[in-house]
């Protein structure tokens, strides 16, 4: 009975031990999980949602096509890693760029095209820059950017998180010091405009407003009304200009014929 007894105050303390133990590694645990939740910061968990919005995961392995103003493209996405195309025939010519984490080609008629640097900065530039906007807001995830929460609007009757970014000079590309402004739906997650200011070709400011937004195979795809406003004006006022009617429409931004290639 005594050996029973003491065996069993033995087990005692050694369940109170571990359950301690427990409790302690939980609270580490806990207090650890709650300092990664305070340095992520608003701006990504907005971003983060956003892009499950149009498509999360899907995007990590997309591949699809599409034509913008009679050039085709495509993305083919594999984890961080990449490939961009594009072709267009002109003439008797058929030339296709390559983009992927590595390099930059052109080819003509199958021929590997020889380029000086500045060719191929503004080539890859081009082509970077026509997938990068058909797939937001996936590369507002990369490493690059540098994202703030702005403010809380209301857009034509809807409310809005607004979203700043600017880019680091390593992996930013050339245009690293231009501004963007993104407008999350507060109710759908989903990024309905955008603006930015550029500092090429003497600047400009651009105000963005998605339409004909259809979901393909899980990844959303958008076209924008594109307009211009006065250079200098702040991004954060041209909701208010828009909705007074005091914005340029100057082009239409349409991704026509997208097509999965996994299927």
């Amino acid at each position: 009975m005594k050996k029973n007894l003491l065996t069993l105050c033995v087990l005692a303390a050694l369940s109170l031990c571990c359950n301690k133990k427990k409790d302690s590694n939980e609270a580490a645990v806990n207090k650890d999980t709650l300092a990664s939740e305070k340095q992520f910061s608003k701006a990504d968990s907005i971003i983060t949602r956003a892009i499950k919005a149009h498509g999360g995961n899907l995007y990590n392995s997309a591949d699809y096509s599409f034509l913008f103003r009679e050039k085709k493209y495509r993305f083919q996405n594999n984890g961080a890693n990449f490939q961009y195309t594009s072709e267009i025939q002109k003439g008797d010519s058929l030339i296709k760029d390559i983009l992927t984490p590595e390099k930059f080609e052109r080819y003509i008629n199958g021929k590997l095209q020889p380029l000086n640097k500045e060719d191929s900065a503004k080539y890859s530039e081009a082509l970077n820059s026509v997938i990068y906007f058909a797939a937001l807001p996936y590369k507002l995830q990369d490493a690059s950017v540098n994202k703030g929460f702005i403010e809380e609007v209301t857009i034509k009757g809807q409310q809005y998180d607004a979203i700043g970014v600017t880019f680091g000079q390593d992996g930013g590309g050339k245009d690293f010091d231009d501004e963007y402004q993104y407008w999350i739906n507060k109710e759908t997650h989903k990024m309905d405009y955008l603006a930015y200011n550029y500092r090429v070709n003497n600047g400009g400011v651009r105000f963005r407003v998605a339409f004909n937004t259809r979901v393909i195979d899980g990844v959303s795809f958008q076209d924008y009304i594109n307009y211009q406003a006065p250079l200098q004006t702040p991004l954060k006022d041209l909701p208010k200009l828009y909705e007074q009617g005091k914005l340029k429409e100057v082009s239409q931004i349409l991704t026509e014929n997208v097509v999965n290639n996994h299927k």
